[in-house]
């Protein structure tokens, strides 16, 4: 296991991402709004992607 405990910018970066995916899609049910909810729900694969894409790039370490 790694010392930064996922503190890192790609792991910020994921959370961030899928965060807003949340409540993207929450509102969108919420206001009863598929289309809203459904864009929610497409964002949150978009979080993994970042956080691979990031992480092959180096930025998953703290050093």
């Amino acid at each position: 296991m790694s010392d930064n405990h996922g503190n890192t910018p790609a792991a910020w970066t994921a959370v961030c991402i899928g965060l807003a995916a949340f409540v993207v899609g929450g509102i969108g049910l919420m206001a009863g709004s598929l289309l809203v909810f459904w864009i929610g729900v497409a964002l949150a694969p978009v979080a993994l992607v970042t956080m691979y894409v990031m992480a092959r790039m180096g930025l998953h370490t703290t050093h």
